[in-house]
Parts: structure tokens; C-alpha cells; sequence
């Protein structure tokens, strides 16, 4: 059993050293020149304690994108939220992973001509947003130029989770 064990713990350990450098890439038109590129995140001065300045980069396969910083970010998804403003270019959405509670603020960013901005204020979130599958944003159907923001707070000794229409044009 001791022969079979250690080669099953080596491939394990090198199975998992292997992943532990991979980068998930988002594609997306997020310059709105009609051509996907990818996104990636990469953390940088962050323990698994989250010690350091855990700042997380976003950086894009097309060099001609500037890369933006989130602080206080020990990595976390990316989603391509489309274009949520009609303006040609898909919207990136961030959650950050970090080492304590289950509050956390979902990032919308947008490129203006160069320079990345905050699409919309950070949107509050808790755990149980995510596990009910209510995405913090997304497009209102029934208003154009409008997306509805669904959000996670503290109300009543409880936590509430609500959703309102928000003009973004």
C-alpha cells in the first residue's frame, strides 16, 4: 500500500503545483474595436493571510489596453457584464477574493478612450447574494439605458437583498 500511496501523493503534488500558476483569461470587446481580447488578473505583495498591499492587476492581451489595480484584493473572477451601456464595448465586473467575511463589494469598470473608471459605485454583496444566484448587474430589459443593481445590506438584524433600476446614460 506505502508503494502505491507515495507516487499517488507526487502526481497529486505536482498536479497541484501546476495549477497553482494559472491565470483565468475573460474574452471580451472591451475597447469596442470590434476584436476580443482576454483579461487576466494577476496579485501582487499578498500572503494567503492576506499580508501585504494584495493588490490585484488587470491586464489584457491586447498591450494597447491599459491594466488597472484593485487594492485590497487577494485575486478573484472576472466577468465580461456586455455592453451595458450601448457605447460598443462589454463592461468587466470584479469580485475580489479576500481572507475574511463573506461581505464583499463587486467592481464594474469601463473604458473611457484610455483610461478605466468605475462604471458604477462598488455594489455591496454578501455570500447569500451569490448562493440565491442574484448577479449584482445586469442590463434592464424593460428600460433602455438603464441596469438593475442588486445589492446585499444589513437590515432589521438580517441580511437583505434588494434590487432597483439604476439610469447609466
Amino acid at each position: 500500500m506505502k508503494k502505491l500511496m507515495i507516487p499517488i501523493m507526487l502526481f497529486c503534488g505536482i498536479s497541484a503545483m501546476a495549477q497553482e500558476g494559472t491565470e483565468e483569461k475573460t474574452q471580451g470587446d472591451f475597447d469596442g474595436n470590434g476584436t476580443k481580447e482576454y483579461v487576466y488578473a494577476k496579485v501582487s505583495d499578498c500572503t494567503d493571510e492576506c499580508d501585504g498591499r494584495c493588490d490585484t492587476t488587470m491586464y489584457f492581451s491586447d498591450k494597447n489596453i491599459k491594466p488597472f489595480t484593485i487594492s485590497m484584493a487577494k485575486g478573484g473572477a472576472l466577468y465580461n457584464l456586455g455592453d451595458l451601456n450601448n457605447d460598443g464595448k462589454d463592461e468587466i465586473g470584479f469580485y475580489p477574493n479576500w481572507c475574511t467575511s463573506c461581505w464583499h463589494s463587486f467592481y464594474v469598470y469601463t473604458l473611457s478612450k484610455t483610461e478605466w473608471k468605475q462604471f458604477v459605485d462598488p455594489i455591496s454583496t454578501h455570500c447569500n447574494q451569490w448562493e440565491e444566484d442574484k448577479f449584482p448587474i445586469k442590463k434592464d430589459p424593460k428600460k433602455k439605458g438603464n441596469v438593475i443593481i442588486t445589492t446585499s445590506e444589513w437590515k432589521d438584524d438580517d441580511i437583505k437583498i434588494s434590487s432597483k433600476s439604476v439610469k447609466v446614460n
